[in-house]
């Protein structure tokens, strides 16, 4: 369904608000007169007809579309392939929306003059490449893990209430060895709380498994894709392929589209913005917007040349492993105290009266403070 005036021949701009099933569009000249609107179906033959009818009114200058990575997603893949600038419209200002009110004709328009007047500038991801197939795989992948860590969680708060022979069989175990040993139990029928005891812990370890196997799958095949997309984010020191496959999720399929490393660290959530007028203050804040997975991770700082690798090759271990040091001759508290790299720690003023003291004999007056 659509209502239009006759053609026009020139340059326009579309507007579209896109939803699950329909997409709403509106046309717009660049004096920002509304020419048309027309709703669609979120199909391969509703774009094409979307597309067409873009171009019956002339040149046609750049489609704002609104979420472009959720909805819009396939009808920004569309147009991209026919040749078409595309452009994130993002949401509506909520001032505009209390003044003039909400609907999917309102929300296109907007969408149509944020894109005309220059607001709406950012270039979607394209999403048809390697990093859109690592960002779908890290969906799933992350989820497991989450789930499995629940699942850990759930099974130890069980074994608190469980009997004392099963509590000491499975104290100080890993937790591999811990799903292990009650993925084997084999419980009685149900006649009491302690048999539900038994059935409740096997069936959550039954699932940790499945969980770590998943994850530990897809944590295969996200590193297979990292090694061929991108291996020269695995050479430096501090990166593994979670977290490149990470950078390869921010930046997205067409890089190219990053010209800075501002807008890097605006993607990142990492961006300075003014909290005050700087008349007064003059203090900046971290926008939290963007990619908040890469912000944990402090993406922009991990590919920084001057990381440096531990200076001892027992820091290089895995956690589990360093306990099998003795304390005295871990190196951990000299390399936190002596850092490389750093000058050596002040020294207090009354370390040099101390040690003269010390050596003449005399009791020292004060104690270091």
């Amino acid at each position: 369904m659509h209502h239009s005036e006759q053609p026009r021949t020139g340059h326009v701009v579309i507007g579209v608000d896109t939803h699950k099933h329909v997409d709403v569009a509106a046309v717009m000249d660049t004096i920002g007169g509304i020419l048309a609107t027309l709703t669609i179906p979120t199909d391969a033959g509703g774009f094409r007809q979307l597309a067409d009818w873009a171009a019956s009114f002339g040149t046609v200058l750049a489609f704002g579309i609104e979420g472009t990575g959720s909805y819009g997603a396939t009808l920004t893949s569309f147009l991209r392939r026919a040749g078409h600038k595309v452009v994130e419209a993002g949401r509506p200002d909520r001032r505009l929306r209390r003044m003039n009110g909400k609907s999917d004709t309102l929300d296109a328009e907007n969408a149509a003059r944020a894109a005309l007047a220059g607001f709406a500038t950012a270039t979607p991801k394209s999403a048809d490449g390697e990093a859109e197939m690592i960002r779908l795989l890290k969906v799933a992948h992350d989820q497991a893990v989450e789930q499995r860590a629940a699942a850990m969680v759930t099974i130890k708060a069980m074994l608190v209430h469980a009997s004392d022979a099963l509590r000491q069989e499975t104290a100080g175990k890993t937790q591999i060895s811990l799903a292990r040993q009650l993925a084997a139990l084999r419980p009685r029928h149900l006649e009491g709380p302690e048999d539900a005891l038994r059935h409740t812990p096997r069936t959550l370890a039954k699932r940790w498994q499945y969980l770590d196997a998943e994850a530990k799958e897809l944590t295969k095949m996200i590193g297979d894709l990292v090694q061929r997309v991108a291996p020269q984010l695995l050479e430096p020191f501090g990166i593994g392929a979670d977290t490149a496959a990470e950078i390869l999720v921010v930046t997205g399929d067409n890089p190219e589209r990053i010209k800075s490393e501002a807008a890097l660290a605006k993607l990142a959530g990492i961006a300075p913005v003014p909290t005050g007028s700087g008349m007064t203050s003059g203090r900046h804040r971290i926008n939290h917007g963007g990619h908040r997975a890469a912000e944990r991770r402090d993406l922009p700082n991990r590919h920084r040349s001057d990381a440096l690798p531990p200076a001892d090759d027992r820091l290089r271990r895995p956690p589990h492993r360093r306990r099998q040091d003795e304390t005295r001759d871990h190196p951990m508290p000299q390399a936190l105290r002596y850092s490389r790299g750093l000058p050596p720690p002040p020294t207090h003023p009354t370390d040099a009266l101390r040690s003269k003291l010390t050596t003449i004999g005399a009791p020292t007056p004060w104690p270091r403070l």
